[in-house]
């Protein structure tokens, strides 16, 4: 976890509870869980629109597809209208 052993998170949490007290401890934990969840939230949310499909994008792909599939149309399959027969 960021480079830092047992001894260190030890040494760390130690100080901690000097300066700030065992009872502060748990509200503080509490705040910084909260603050990750939400930055998980915040972060989830910026990839999910990110990768949201633009529709610009979507009507151009449509188009390209419906290009494509024109392009690939044999005249012989194309149907041409009759033309009415004189008798």
């Amino acid at each position: 976890m960021f480079g830092l052993g047992a001894g260190e998170l030890l040494l760390i949490f130690v100080i901690a509870i000097l300066f700030l007290g065992p009872k502060k401890i748990p509200e503080l934990a509490k705040g910084l869980g909260q603050a990750f969840r939400e930055f998980q939230k915040a972060r989830d949310d910026m990839m999910t629109e990110i990768n949201k499909p633009h529709p610009e994008t979507v009507k151009k792909a449509d188009v390209e597809v419906a290009a494509t599939k024109v392009e690939t149309v044999e005249p012989s399959e194309t149907k041409t209208p009759e033309s009415p027969k004189h008798s």
